[in-house]
C-alpha cells in the first residue's frame, strides 16, 4: 500500500471542498475570533506563571461546541470524530500530529462556560456581528416556543410534589450521587397533536394529548431575515404567554408589530405591548362554545401567513441539528439551547450570504 503524504491530504481536503464542506463555509463566513473576549472573560484562565499544561485555545474549544451542536454529538463521539475526520481537523486548524482535546476536556470547557453564565454574552456577540453586517432587526417580530426533550426521570408522586414546590426530596439529600443525576428543573407536560383521520374515514372527537418531559425553548425572530433575536429557556410546563413580558420582545426592531399564536393573547400582554409601543398582531381565540366570527377567522388566516415563519426555525433545529437536552439542570439546558440558537443564526447567515452572492 502506498504511504500517504502531505500532498495526499491536501488533495483529499480539496475534494471535500469541491463536495461542499459546510464547516469550511462556516470558517469563511463567521469570524470566530469575535467570540474571544467573551470566552476569555468567562473562562478566566491563569497567566501560566504557576506552570502546568497550558489550556487549549478558547476559540478552538468553542468551535468544537459548534461541531457538537451541528451534528448532535455527545462528548465521547466528538473526540473520536475530530480524530477521524479531516473536515473537522481543518475547521479547528489542527494537523494530523496535533493534540486533540479529549471528551473530559470538552465537558469541562462547556461546564465552565455554563457556570459563568457565558451563553448570553456569546449570543449577543454574534447578534452584534449580524447587525454590523447589515442584518438589522426589521419588519416586526414573531414569537413562539417549542418543547425540547430531556432524559425522562423516574420519580415517585411524593418526589414529584416536592420538586414542583422547589424542595429537594428528603431521600435525596444524603445521597449526593443520586442528586447529581436527578433533573430537578425539567417538568412533565402534555403535548397536543392534531387528531388524524381513521381508516374508516371518521375523525376522533378530540386531539391527542401526549405526555412530554423536558424543557421549552422560547424565541423571538425578526420577520425580515428570520434570525433569532431574543430567547429564553424554561421547564416544559411553563406558560408561553407569560414569557412575552420577560424580555422576549426586541425593542430595537425597526417595526413595532408582534405576531404570535393564541397562547400569547391575554389582557396583560395586550396592555404590556401597548405600554411598550408594540402593535399586537397576536391571533384571537375562538369564543367559548360559539363559532368563530367570519372577520376574526379571516384576520387570523392573514396573520398565520406571517406567524408560520417561526416554525421553520424549530424545524431546522430539530431536523438538521437534532435539538435534544442530554444534561441535567436548567443551567446546562440553557447552555445547550443557547448554542443551538447561535448555530441556527450562523447557518441562516450562510444561507443569506449565498443568496446575496447568487443574486
Amino acid at each position: 500500500m502506498k504511504q500517504s503524504g502531505f500532498f495526499d491530504v491536501e488533495d483529499r481536503l480539496a475534494r471535500l471542498s469541491g463536495l461542499g464542506d459546510q464547516l469550511e463555509a462556516f470558517s469563511r463566513t463567521v469570524d470566530f475570533e469575535a467570540f474571544r473576549p467573551d470566552l476569555d472573560k468567562a473562562l478566566a484562565y491563569s497567566d501560566g506563571s504557576k506552570g502546568g499544561r497550558p489550556p487549549f485555545d478558547p476559540v478552538l474549544m468553542f468551535k468544537i461546541l459548534v461541531i457538537q451542536t451541528l451534528n448532535n454529538l455527545p462528548d465521547e463521539r466528538t473526540e473520536y470524530l475530530i480524530n477521524d475526520r479531516l473536515s473537522f481537523m481543518r475547521f479547528l486548524g489542527l494537523g494530523l500530529s496535533d493534540r486533540v482535546p479529549d471528551a473530559k476536556t470538552v465537558w469541562l470547557f462547556r461546564e465552565r462556560l455554563t457556570q459563568a453564565g457565558a451563553i448570553d454574552g456569546l449570543f449577543n456577540r454574534f447578534d452584534a456581528t449580524l447587525r454590523n453586517a447589515g442584518y438589522l432587526p426589521m419588519s416586526g417580530q414573531i414569537l413562539d416556543a417549542t418543547l425540547v426533550a430531556a432524559p425522562k426521570q423516574r420519580n415517585t408522586n411524593a418526589e414529584k410534589a416536592d420538586l414542583r414546590e422547589g424542595r429537594i426530596p428528603e431521600d435525596w439529600q444524603d445521597r449526593p450521587a443520586k442528586l447529581s443525576h436527578k433533573d430537578r428543573h425539567a417538568r412533565w407536560t402534555l403535548k397536543f397533536t392534531k387528531a388524524k383521520q381513521q381508516d374508516d374515514g371518521t375523525m376522533p372527537s378530540s386531539d391527542l394529548a401526549i405526555p412530554f418531559f423536558g424543557y421549552k425553548s422560547h424565541v423571538s425572530i425578526n420577520r425580515k431575515y428570520r434570525f433569532i433575536r431574543k430567547w429564553k429557556t424554561t421547564h416544559a410546563a411553563a406558560s408561553d404567554g407569560a414569557r412575552l413580558r420577560e424580555g422576549l420582545l426586541d425593542k430595537t426592531n425597526t417595526a413595532s408589530s408582534v405576531w404570535a399564536d393564541t397562547a400569547y393573547r391575554s389582557k396583560a400582554n395586550e396592555d404590556f405591548m401597548e405600554k411598550q409601543g408594540f402593535v399586537c398582531k397576536v391571533h384571537r381565540k375562538k369564543p367559548h362554545l360559539k363559532p368563530m366570527p367570519r372577520h376574526i377567522q379571516k384576520s387570523n388566516a392573514g396573520k398565520s401567513v406571517i406567524r408560520s415563519r417561526v416554525e421553520h426555525v424549530f424545524a431546522d433545529q430539530k431536523s438538521q441539528t437534532g435539538l435534544f437536552v442530554r444534561t441535567v439542570g436548567i443551567s446546562r439546558a440553557t447552555m445547550r439551547i443557547g448554542l443551538a440558537n447561535i448555530v441556527y443564526n450562523m447557518r441562516r447567515l450562510l444561507f443569506l450570504e449565498r443568496l446575496n452572492a447568487s443574486a
